[in-house]
């Protein structure tokens, strides 16, 4: 029996109901390409206008036929104008599809670029309530929708309009008698339309969000793919994706349900106007009211009306679909970062300090507990730091506020003399050299991951304005900053220079490709020593400021750290540095020693001086066997 934990969880979430005010923020792109959109209904309504003459053309050569007295000519002429005119048609086809799609697909375009920046740009806790798959989910599935939209949906309606207006005043023009009979279906058919559109949009958006929790099911089960192989546990994930897949297959299975029911009925109901003109207009001609040609071309003008009844319902699909999706791409973009620059950032002071803390208290949202509490250290220029602590202690939490991942109380936290509040956020983290503990490693070479320690783009005004083409883009100085851009060339020798001091020179013969060798998603096809060891040449490879190792060496044997401190310690002599760890030989040759304990520092000093008083330090050196920390 399935466990209907997915399904409920997807019933049990707050609707979100979908409007077409959600298109008030596509209006700067479309007016930006109201030219490939003007060009394409243009060509679009001249398709239309050249359809509606083909009957006049079969209208005269019926009659022409039915009078029995015609030549071959009379017949031909005609045959050579709907030539003609069916190859206006081809072309003017293929340029409406041209322009009205290809601006759709470059908006589609712009909207993905637009929300990538900034999803990047979001701070760290937005990703705490958001999933993964979810926000794929939205950048793919949802602005595919939107695309549709503003291309065969616009396309439709625009179609759609001026065939039914047109039609509707040439055969009311042509016999107003049988017109006035034939048209008593439409009203029915509008109001189902309507009702129609209404269904579609909640289902629809209710099959978005289904696909959502699929995603995160596929994502979340491959990124821990060596947690489930470890405990045996691919049945359980592919049972939980069947669960979702199953739903998902259920909400569009509504939507089927609903097209099977729409479409042939409302397919139905155009048959009941063919029904009508033949039988009145039969009458008609019989009466000698109208002649052969007439019908046929009324006829004819019937049967092309059923494509703009039909085509309302595609309209409504597709724009309630988008505005469905467009609703949940808005959602995302209007978030705003929790973290951001100040508007006018102001410059360093002169100061010895590089970093200094001033009674920092700090307590996560939702915490009954503070992280840090009155917490205060100096750390002059050139000095290492070393923190210790037990787990929980707040170890990563202090590096966090210095790089502004969390936000601390307004002057507390202060980096070269000014409150890390006070700094532009790009310029604050630049100070910084950071390896976290989880050692993140990007699916590309070894040597781009160690490349990616540089500080990646430097660019001015001037560029932005040379390669900003779109300079009413509302990207903005994002997208130009990209393509402006410059990205710092590294050397082959500061690359082998930071392999050198992390030790994972050594293991270049044991890659297959050396420096290129591609490694798998978060480093899979490395060890958690050589994953630290990249990490901690990506750190140092830009010669950062500061830089912070928050427990780096983890995974590393006793051999291999000692040697990577040496060469560390020997190349950023007179540099400022930080380091977090749980072993006392890691932190020996720091020059102060920060102990936390629940947020708070129960030891401060040099290595001597914290062995000699007896605490937490001395009883974590003696379990680890280290009796002298300048060994």
């Amino acid at each position: 029996m399935r466990k209907p934990s997915a399904r409920a969880s997807s019933q049990k979430a707050s609707p979100r109901r979908s409007s077409l005010r959600e298109f008030k923020t596509l209006f700067p792109y479309l007016a930006r390409y109201r030219s490939r959109y003007i060009w394409g209904f243009i060509c679009l309504i001249t398709v239309d206008v050249a359809q509606m003459v083909i009957p006049q053309f079969i209208r005269r050569a019926v009659d022409v036929i039915s009078s029995g007295n015609f030549t071959f000519k009379d017949v031909l002429i005609p045959a050579v104008w709907m030539t003609a005119v069916m190859g206006v048609i081809a072309l003017g086809r293929f340029l409406w599809r041209y322009f009205i799609h290809g601006a759709s697909r470059r908006i589609e375009t712009e909207l993905r670029e637009q929300l990538f920046g900034h999803l990047l740009i979001l701070s760290y806790d937005f990703y705490q309530n958001h999933k993964i798959g979810d926000l794929m989910s939205r950048g793919t599935n949802d602005l595919n929708a939107v695309r549709e939209s503003i291309g065969m949906g616009l396309v439709a309606l625009i179609d759609g309009t001026v065939m039914a207006v047109s039609i509707l005043v040439i055969i009311f023009a042509q016999d107003f008698r049988t017109a006035g009979l034939a048209v008593i279906p439409l009203p029915l058919i509008t109001l189902i339309i309507l009702l129609f559109g209404s269904a579609v949009g909640k289902r629809f958006l209710k099959a978005q969000e289904t696909y959502s929790s699929m995603s995160d099911t596929v994502q979340e089960t491959f990124a821990g793919l060596r947690v489930v192989k470890s405990f045996v546990k691919e049945w359980w994930f592919i049972k939980k994706f069947a669960d979702t897949n199953d739903d998902y297959r259920d909400a569009n299975m509504e939507l089927v349900k609903l097209f099977g029911v729409f479409f042939p009925f409302i397919t139905l109901l155009s048959g009941f106007t063919s029904l009508i003109v033949l039988f009145i207009g039969g009458i008609r001609v019989i009466e000698g009211s109208i002649s052969p040609g007439d019908l046929v071309a009324l006829f004819r003008y019937f049967q092309m009306l059923i494509w703009p009844l039909m085509g309302a319902g595609f309209v409504v699909n597709m724009i309630q679909r988008g505005a469905a999706s467009l609703g949940r791409v808005n959602e995302v973009m209007k978030a705003k970062a929790s973290i951001a620059s100040p508007e006018s950032p102001k410059t360093s002071v002169e100061t010895d300090r590089a970093v200094e803390i001033r009674h920092l208290s700090f307590t996560y949202p939702g915490a009954n507990t503070p992280a840090l509490e009155d917490l205060s250290i100096t750390l002059p220029r050139g000095k290492v730091l070393g923190i210790l602590g037990r787990t929980g202690s707040g170890k990563s939490t202090l590096i966090k506020t210095l790089v502004r991942m969390v936000d601390p109380p307004p002057e507390t936290v202060f980096v070269r003399g000014l409150a890390v509040e006070e700094w532009d956020l790009q310029a604050l983290r630049s100070c910084f050299g950071v390896t976290p503990q989880d050692s993140y490693l990007f699916s590309d070479s070894v040597k781009n991951n160690i490349q990616y320690g540089f500080s990646s783009f430097l660019y001015s005004e001037k560029e932005n304005a040379e390669v900003n083409l779109e300079k009413n883009s509302p990207l903005g100085v994002l997208r130009s900053a990209v393509r402006g851009a410059h990205t710092q060339n590294s050397d082959p020798a500061l690359i082998a220079k930071a392999a050198e001091i992390s030790s994972i020179s050594r293991d270049l013969e044991s890659f297959p490709k050396g420096w290129d060798t591609v490694i798998g998603e978060r480093g899979l096809t490395l060890s958690g020593g050589q994953k630290q060891r990249i990490a901690i040449s990506r750190a140092v490879i830009s010669s950062p400021e500061i830089l912070i190792l928050d427990d780096a060496l983890s995974a590393v044997d006793a051999e291999t750290e000692k040697r990577i401190l040496t060469a560390l310690l020997k190349e950023r002599q007179g540099k400022t540095a930080i380091i977090i760890s749980h072993r006392v030989s890691t932190l020996r040759n720091v020059d102060q020693v920060a102990v936390l304990d629940k947020g708070r520092i129960a030891e401060y000093g040099t290595p001597a001086e914290l062995t000699a008083l007896g605490g937490f330090y001395a009883r974590t050196a003696a379990l680890q066997q280290l009796d002298r920390p300048e060994d």
